[in-house]
């Protein structure tokens, strides 16, 4: 399949949340190819976004990698033990970022339940294969997403997206998760999944 180029990412966040499902998420780990397909996003718009880890102009170590180029990864931990994987839009200085909640696995699922579970994927529950992938925590464990990740380049080899096999679809516009916080940022809706996928 063709892989997203740099021209993709640098665009608003909103328009790439949105055109962003149905591609296909690719972890290339030497012989094993991992990937799944994006069914959910969220977009935060930077510097006027109360949600977003850039508003106001905040500028950390941990934020930089926003202010650089766009089609670069984004990971940062939650609650101490889980990762969040962003993908960094719009040009250089101009902090956007679409977070990547949920996925569908395609390639390497064996390799994603031992990631997960520690075991087969014929040897999980019901409940545990519905539940794959669909949250940021989750996603990152499946397809063995850490912070070593935080500033690759989605353009190259190892970690990259791929245009998907699938344009018939229902897209859904939804609140944020998470991020009560945000006044009234946790109102809009630019959190984007495909219908009858969560």
């Amino acid at each position: 399949m063709i892989k997203l180029d740099r021209e993709f990412y640098n665009r608003d966040s909103i328009l790439v949340a949105r055109e962003i499902l149905g591609k296909v998420l690719v972890h290339q780990q030497e012989e094993r190819r991992i990937s799944a397909r994006i069914v959910e996003a969220e977009a935060y718009m930077g510097l006027e976004d109360k949600a977003a880890h850039s508003y106001g102009g905040k500028r950390t170590p941990r934020v930089e990698v926003m202010y650089g180029d766009p089609g670069f990864a984004y990971i940062f931990p939650i609650y101490g033990m889980h990762y969040c994987f962003n993908i960094v839009t719009r040009e250089r200085s101009v902090p956007q970022a679409v977070l990547i909640r949920a996925v569908e696995p395609l390639e390497g699922i064996q390799w994603m339940a031992q990631n997960r579970y520690g075991r087969p994927y014929e040897e999980l529950t019901k409940s545990q294969k519905k539940g794959f992938a669909n949250g940021p925590g989750k996603l990152c464990r499946a397809l063995a997403l850490d912070r070593s990740f935080n500033g690759k380049d989605l353009c190259g080899d190892q970690l990259f997206l791929e245009e998907g096999n699938w344009d018939d679809f229902h897209i859904i516009a939804a609140k944020r998760v998470g991020i009560d916080y945000a006044e009234e940022a946790r109102d809009y809706l630019w959190r984007f999944y495909i219908e009858g996928s969560l």
